[in-house]
C-alpha cells in the first residue's frame, strides 16, 4: 500500500506525462510545491517499489503497475467529484478539496459502489474522463475554443486546468458542459472572442478563457 505522499506524486506523474510517458522533474516540482532534492528522493523511493523507471540525469516514467495505481487514485477523485455534483448538491467549483482528501480511502467496495449508484458516469463534473475499475482510462483529445473561427458550432465538453477560480468565471458567466456554443467574431489583435450560447446572445472571452475550454465539433 502507497503512503499519501506517494499516491500524490503518482497521480501528478500520471497528469504530467507527455506522450513518451515521460515527465520534467522541473514541472513536477513546481505542481507539488516541493524542493528539486525533496522530489528526486521520491522519485528513487518510487522506483524501489517498480512504480517509476529512473536514471540519474533522464525524465522518470511510470511503470505499468505505476500508471495502474496513479489511474485508481485519480478514478477515485473523479467519482467523488462525480458525487458529490450528482448527489449532494454541491457546486463544481467546490468538489475538489474535498475529492482530494477522500481520494486516499483504501477501499474499492466503496468506490465501486459510488461508481454503481451514479450509473457507472465515464467522465467528471469538469469533463475529464473517469479510469475504469482496472485503471483503464480513454484518454480522448478534444480541441480548444482558440482554435475555431467565425461562425463555428461547436460543444463545450471539457476545461484545461479546471481551477477553482475559473469554474466560478464560468459560473457567473453561466456557461455548463454541454452548452453549444456559436463563435460570432475572433478579434485579430489579441484573440479574443465574441460568442453566444444558451440565453447568453453575445458574451466576450480572453484569449486566456478560450485556451481553456475544450470543445467537440
Amino acid at each position: 500500500m502507497n503512503s499519501l505522499t506517494e499516491e500524490n506524486y503518482l497521480k501528478a506523474l500520471l497528469n504530467l506525462s507527455s506522450e513518451t510517458g515521460e515527465v520534467n522533474v522541473k514541472e513536477l516540482s513546481s505542481v507539488l510545491g516541493t524542493k528539486m532534492p525533496t522530489v528526486t528522493s521520491m522519485i528513487q523511493k518510487l522506483a524501489r517499489k517498480k512504480l517509476v523507471y529512473y536514471e540519474s540525469y533522464k525524465p522518470p516514467r511510470l511503470t505499468d503497475k505505476g500508471r495502474k495505481d496513479a489511474a485508481l487514485i485519480i478514478r477515485k477523485h473523479r467519482l467523488m467529484e462525480m458525487f458529490l455534483v450528482q448527489k449532494m448538491g454541491f457546486g463544481w467549483e467546490e468538489v475538489h478539496e474535498i475529492a482530494e482528501q477522500i481520494e486516499h480511502i483504501h477501499s474499492p467496495a466503496f468506490f465501486e459502489k459510488m461508481d454503481a449508484l451514479l450509473g457507472y458516469p465515464k467522465i467528471d463534473p469538469h469533463g475529464s474522463p473517469i479510469p475504469d475499475r482496472h485503471g483503464k482510462m480513454q484518454w480522448q483529445h478534444h480541441p480548444k475554443l482558440i482554435e475555431c473561427k467565425p461562425g463555428t458550432s461547436v460543444l463545450f465538453c471539457g476545461i484545461v486546468n479546471s481551477s477553482d477560480d475559473f469554474l466560478r468565471f464560468l459560473n457567473s458567466r453561466e456557461l455548463r458542459l454541454g452548452a453549444k456554443i456559436h463563435v460570432l467574431e475572433v478579434e485579430e489583435f489579441d484573440g479574443s472572442m465574441t460568442v453566444s450560447y444558451d440565453k447568453r446572445k453575445r458574451e466576450s472571452f480572453s484569449r486566456t478563457v478560450c485556451e481553456r475550454l475544450l470543445i467537440e465539433k
